[in-house]
C-alpha cells in the first residue's frame, strides 16, 4: 500500500518554507483565503471548498459558507460531476497497460452491437468520435440512470453527429460508453473496478459512488433573490463514468498529485503523460483549450493546466494542475451556477507562486554516468546546424539546437544501445549509435538523419554524400551560386 503523502486538512496560517513541501506561510493562507471569500461571497455560493497541493502534498485548505450549520473543510464531501470522467480514463488505460486493448481498437471489439463501432477508444476518451453530447430521453443529469441495456437501447443511427476525428465534440454519453467496456473486461462494475483499482491503492477514502456525511447537498441559487431551491440527487446508472462520484478537497489533492506524476503505482508514469498530450483542441481563433485521453489541456497565460472540471444539478467543481511546477488546485461548490472552477484554481497557484516562488533545486554532482555516455554528449552537427546533447540526472540523453533552427527531443536507453525519443519531432523514433572499426563514435544516426561531430563530416555517412570540393569560399566553379 503507498503512503498517503497528501495532508487531511492544514490550517491556514500554518507557516512553511517557500520551495519546500509542507504548508504555505500564514500571509499566502490568509491571501488564499481571501480569495475563496470573494468567490463565494460574489457567486452567492451556499459552501465553497479549495484547497492547493504543492509537490504532492495538500499545502492549504479552505473554506466559506456553510454545510450543516458548520464551515465546510477539506473532509467535506461535495459532487464532482465529470472529473469522474478522469477516473474512467485511468481505469481503460490500465486495461492498454495489461494488454487488454489498444486505444486505437475500434469501440466494436470491446462492445459489439452500438450503432458507432467504428469509432475507436482513444476517440472516445479524447472527444474526437463525433458521438453526440447527451443520451437520449429526458436530461440524464436531472433523472435516474438506466443501466447498460438500457441505455443501449437508445443507440440509434443518428447518436454519431460528426465524422471521427473531425472535430472536438464533448461526449458524456462516449464516457457511460467506455465505463462499459472497463466493466465487460474487468468482470465486475464500472465503480467496483475503480474502487478496488484505484481508490484504495491511493487510500481516496472519502471519494465515493453515493454521499457519505459529512456532505454538501445540492442548491440552485435564485438569479434575482438570495434564496435557494434544492436540486435532484440521481444514480446515473450506466452514464455513471460521465460523472456520478463524490470526493472531498483532501482526496481530489492527491488526485492532483497523481495529475503531477505522483501515480503511486496505480498507472505508469510514461502511459499518464500520454494522457496528459492534447489530443485535439477546441476550434478558437488561439489555441487555449484542447483535450487529452481523459484530461482538459488548458492554456492560461502562460501557464499549461491539466485537469477537469465538473458539474451536475447543485455542484460545480474544478482540478487543475500545473505539471511543470507540481502545483494545482482544487475547488468544490454546492450551487449549479456562479462559480468560475478554472478561473479560481488558476488564481490561487498564481498566488502561491507569487507569494511563494520555487526554489532552484540544489546540484549535486551524480555518482556515476552509464558506460559510455560521455562519448555521446557534447555539439553535434546535422548538416550545417548545431546542437548540443547533453546528459541528464534521469539517465537521458537531451538533444537541444544551439541557435536559431534544430529540432529538441529527450532520448530514454534501451537495453540494445539505442535510445528512444520522448517528444518534440523525434518522438517514438531510435536514436542509434554509430562507431568506427577502433569503437569510437562516429556519428548519430536519429531516424535517418545522421549528426556528426563536424559539419558534414567527411567519416560520417552523410546521406548523399559530401562534395569533394569541400568546405570552400566560393563554388565548384568559382562563383557562390555554382556558375
Amino acid at each position: 500500500m503507498p503512503q498517503r503523502r497528501v495532508l487531511e486538512s492544514v490550517p491556514t496560517g500554518q507557516s512553511g518554507q517557500s520551495g519546500q513541501p509542507g504548508p504555505v506561510r500564514p500571509e499566502t493562507g490568509a491571501e488564499l483565503l481571501r480569495r475563496v471569500a470573494q468567490e463565494q461571497s460574489a457567486g452567492r455560493i451556499p459552501a465553497l471548498t479549495a484547497g492547493v497541493m504543492r509537490d504532492g502534498m495538500l499545502a492549504w485548505s479552505g473554506g466559506r459558507g456553510r454545510v450543516g450549520g458548520s464551515r465546510p473543510d477539506a473532509d467535506t464531501q461535495s459532487r464532482i460531476g465529470s472529473i469522474s470522467k478522469t477516473f474512467t480514463a485511468v481505469l481503460v488505460a490500465r486495461l492498454r497497460d495489461e494488454g487488454r486493448l489498444d486505444f486505437a481498437d475500434p469501440l466494436d471489439r470491446h462492445v459489439p452491437g452500438t450503432p458507432f463501432g467504428d469509432r475507436t477508444l482513444a476517440q472516445l476518451l479524447a472527444h474526437v468520435s463525433g458521438l453526440q453530447a447527451e443520451t437520449n430521453g429526458p436530461w440524464w443529469e436531472r433523472t435516474p440512470g438506466a443501466e447498460w441495456p438500457g441505455l443501449a437501447e437508445t443507440l440509434d443511427g443518428g447518436t454519431a453527429r460528426h465524422r471521427a476525428g473531425r472535430r472536438y465534440h464533448y461526449s458524456n454519453l462516449g464516457f457511460g460508453v467506455l465505463g462499459e467496456v472497463v466493466a465487460r473486461h474487468r468482470g465486475c462494475s464500472w465503480w467496483e473496478a475503480l474502487r478496488t483499482e484505484v481508490l484504495e491503492p491511493l487510500e481516496l477514502r472519502r471519494t465515493t459512488y453515493s454521499p457519505q456525511q459529512p456532505h454538501a447537498s445540492g442548491f440552485a441559487v435564485h438569479p434575482w433573490a438570495d434564496v435557494v431551491l434544492p436540486e435532484p440527487d440521481h444514480d446515473a446508472g450506466a452514464m455513471a463514468p460521465a460523472g456520478q462520484l463524490w470526493s472531498t478537497v483532501a482526496d481530489l489533492a492527491r488526485w492532483a498529485a497523481f495529475v503531477a506524476g505522483d501515480t503511486g503505482g496505480v498507472l505508469s508514469p510514461d502511459t499518464l503523460a500520454e494522457m496528459r498530450e492534447p489530443h485535439a483542441v477546441e476550434q478558437a481563433p488561439t489555441w487555449t483549450a484542447g483535450y487529452g485521453l481523459g484530461w482538459q489541456v488548458l492554456r492560461v497565460g502562460e501557464r499549461t493546466l491539466v485537469g477537469h472540471g465538473g458539474s451536475m444539478p447543485g455542484f460545480l467543481a474544478g482540478l487543475y494542475v500545473d505539471v511543470d511546477q507540481n502545483l494545482g488546485g482544487v475547488c468544490l461548490a454546492n450551487t449549479t451556477s456562479g462559480l468560475r472552477p478554472l478561473g479560481l484554481v488558476a488564481d490561487l497557484i498564481d498566488v502561491v507562486e507569487t507569494r511563494e516562488p520555487r526554489m532552484a533545486p540544489e546540484w549535486t554532482p551524480v555518482p556515476e554516468l552509464p558506460e559510455g555516455t560521455l562519448d555521446l554528449v557534447g555539439p553535434w552537427y546535422w548538416g550545417p546546424m548545431a546542437s548540443a546533447l547533453r546528459a541528464g540526472r534521469d539517465g537521458m540523453l537531451d538533444l537541444r539546437p544551439l541557435g536559431e533552427g534544430g529540432r529538441a527531443s529527450r532520448f530514454r536507453p534501451n537495453a540494445d544501445g539505442t535510445w528512444t525519443g520522448l517528444d518534440g519531432y523525434y518522438a517514438g523514433e531510435t536514436l542509434r549509435v554509430g562507431r568506427g572499426p577502433d569503437g569510437r563514435v562516429t556519428h548519430l544516426d536519429i531516424a535517418t538523419f545522421v549528426y556528426s561531430r563536424q559539419p558534414y563530416d567527411l567519416g560520417a555517412p552523410i546521406p548523399g554524400g559530401v562534395h569533394p570540393a569541400g568546405w570552400t569560399g566560393s563554388g565548384p566553379n568559382g562563383g557562390t551560386d555554382g556558375e
